[in-house]
């Protein structure tokens, strides 16, 4: 009997936050859905921040995921940028929390070395590798496939999840 546990993976930004839902039933992966939370960007940056939380909440009841990976801030773009990116990260795990989802956080070189067998991918190699392993998924944005990328990494450090939460 093989349980099939649904992850939402999340690439967070202020203007555009990356989302994707797949399907892990043993060692398969099935894409679920994916998309963009887009907010506009004239609004208030607490405006905004609201926005992703109501977002990605709204996710989280649509496609009941039972984890969550969500991509670790890249510090390298500037201390400003880290923090307006940090920001829109905080939005989005919390409201993860608030739906009692196990979040599962993960740096960009991981994500892209188990997506892509190395850590040093270009986003581009990233894109190609999610559509190669998630054929069904068609045609996506960057942030969407980096999203997804983002739920694989998740499901395969899924072992060492599921021992985080036990020992919680």
């Amino acid at each position: 009997m093989t349980d099939t546990i649904r992850i939402l993976g999340i690439d967070p930004g202020l203007r555009a936050t990356g989302w994707g839902v797949i399907a892990l039933s043993g060692a398969r992966i099935r894409h679920v859905a994916h998309g963009v939370i887009r907010i506009d960007p004239s609004l208030a940056l607490a405006e905004r921040l609201a926005g992703i939380f109501s977002a990605v909440s709204g996710l989280a009841n649509e496609h009941a995921p039972m984890l969550a990976g969500v991509e670790e801030t890249l510090v390298n773009a500037g201390p400003r940028s880290a923090l307006k990116l940090g920001q829109a990260r905080g939005a989005a795990m919390a409201a993860l929390a608030r739906e009692r989802i196990n979040v599962c956080e993960h740096a960009p070189r991981q994500i892209k070395l188990a997506v892509v067998g190395t850590g040093g991918a270009e986003k581009e190699q990233v894109a190609f590798m999610v559509q190669r392993l998630l054929p069904r998924a068609g045609k996506m944005s960057a942030d969407a496939a980096d999203a997804l990328a983002c739920a694989i990494c998740a499901a395969h450090h899924l072992p060492a999840a599921r021992l985080k939460r036990g020992a919680a």
